[in-house]
């Protein structure tokens, strides 16, 4: 329903080949966590005048040097950690967790300088063609109001739902536009329209970019130690690991993050959040509070029911849009890839565990954000240059560059992969810097949950 609207007002491609936060105590906390890596550093950080002015520009960056590949080289200590993994792919003649023969400024020469610029009017028209969507499903289902077109009507704007959300997430990276007060206004009405709080998500997504790859300082599904594993009791695991709950996981993730980490997106208190960034996370808070209160609002004028119908079941959609993409933008792949801690994560070595995916019709609907591995590793870009981007990068990724199976016109095909990945993408080993995930036989026969 959504894909034929759209398709209306831009013509849907045809299926392409799918080319932390940092603290700012006395140094910023990225450094803290990580101390052995003097390969990455990290620009645009957040600053507070003695007013309240402060940069809301780009607030995700690459480092701007990369360790040498004979550094690199000289990172030995591995622990593979899965029945001898490492020492199978290397005898093929590939190591994904292998140091890889390029730098960071060599994938960013080869992307076309065009790719990097931003131009708000696009961006925008973007925003302008998702809401009018949006208005036009919500507007089309009260009209109709039968019982076979809602089914529909909830799959269409929940996806629609998750579009806008993509759209707040170029706005959270400043790849929106250049100007940073656009990019905090059109965030906020995005994302508090979907119930997420802006500035409590950009913060701890900046984190996850940081440090993406990173066992313990990644932020988005990172993986679970064994020691954390273990601790776990029945039911949590269950729910982590069992389909449907992880789909439906991120709004409890805003209220609680993930186990092994304390803190919460609402509270400008928490340890997500540098002080100097209380006031923003406070201003996202009434947002998202306000918007709670419409909804409320709108719940005593049309009818609990009416509002479910047109809203709350919509939502549960995206949020498992949401939790699904994330998901499957670092798990799932069909060979098992690699996690770091210590001196063997890096900025490119940990981006370079991403992965691409194709959703078919989807990608123009949510803004080709299954171009994940060059955004990974360069935010700055637009959503719509990734593409173009990615096919330029390709000839420098190499091997460590997988491509995505080709989706259908719906990507059903996805959902293999995440039940194989939660089947058995369970734990990491306590130990070694370069690690794969361990699968527990326990967890797959329910009578010992």
């Amino acid at each position: 329903m959504a894909g034929f609207v759209l398709s209306g007002l831009k013509p849907l491609p045809l299926f392409h080949d799918r080319p932390v936060v940092s603290r700012n105590y006395s140094k910023p906390r990225f450094f803290l966590t990580n101390k052995n890596f003097p390969d990455l550093k990290t620009t645009n950080l957040i600053e507070f005048s003695s007013g309240v002015s402060r940069n809301w520009g780009l607030n995700v960056s690459a480092p701007l040097r990369v360790a040498s590949v004979e550094e690199d080289d000289g990172r030995k200590e591995r622990n593979h950690g899965v029945n001898g993994f490492g020492e199978e792919k290397e005898e093929a003649g590939f190591d994904p967790g292998a140091a890889p023969p390029f730098k960071l400024a060599d994938i960013r020469a080869a992307i076309p300088k065009h790719c990097w610029v931003k131009n708000p009017w696009k961006s925008m028209s973007y925003v302008v063609r998702d809401v009018a969507v949006v208005f036009g499903l919500a507007a089309a289902a009260v009209y109709v109001n039968n019982w076979l077109v809602w089914p529909l009507y909830w799959a269409a704007q929940g996806t629609m739902f998750w579009a806008l959300f993509v759209l707040g997430h170029d706005c959270g990276h400043g790849s929106f536009s250049n100007n940073p007060k656009l990019n905090s206004v059109v965030g906020h009405l995005l994302h508090s329209s979907i119930l997420v709080p802006y500035h409590g998500w950009r913060i701890s997504h900046r984190t996850h970019h940081q440090n993406h790859g990173h066992v313990e300082n990644d932020e988005s599904w990172h993986p679970l130690s064994e020691k954390i594993y273990r601790s776990l009791d029945n039911a949590t695991r269950t729910l982590r690991f069992m389909l449907p709950f992880p789909m439906l996981a991120y709004p409890f993730y805003l209220w609680n993050r993930s186990p092994g980490k304390s803190g919460s997106h609402f509270d400008p208190n928490s340890d997500l959040f540098a002080p100097s960034e209380r006031k923003d996370v406070i201003t996202s808070t009434v947002c998202w509070t306000a918007m709670a209160a419409i909804l409320v609002g709108l719940g005593f004028t049309m009818g609990p029911m009416q509002l479910l119908k047109l809203y709350g079941i919509p939502y549960v959609i995206f949020v498992m849009w949401l939790d699904l993409v994330t998901y499957l933008h670092h798990h799932g792949h069909e060979e098992k890839l690699p996690w770091y801690r210590g001196k063997e994560w890096s900025y490119l070595r940990g981006g370079l565990t991403t992965l691409d995916r194709d959703y078919g019709w989807i990608n123009n609907i949510h803004h080709d954000i299954g171009t994940h591995v060059v955004h990974h590793l360069f935010p700055q870009i637009p959503h719509y240059h990734l593409i173009e981007a990615t096919e330029a990068a390709k000839p420098v990724l190499g091997k460590y560059y997988r491509e995505p199976k080709r989706s259908g016109p719906l990507p059903f095909h996805l959902i293999g992969n995440l039940k194989t990945s939660l089947k058995k993408d369970h734990f990491v080993s306590d130990n070694g810097d370069v690690v794969y995930y361990q699968t527990d036989p326990e967890l797959q026969e329910p009578s010992k949950l």
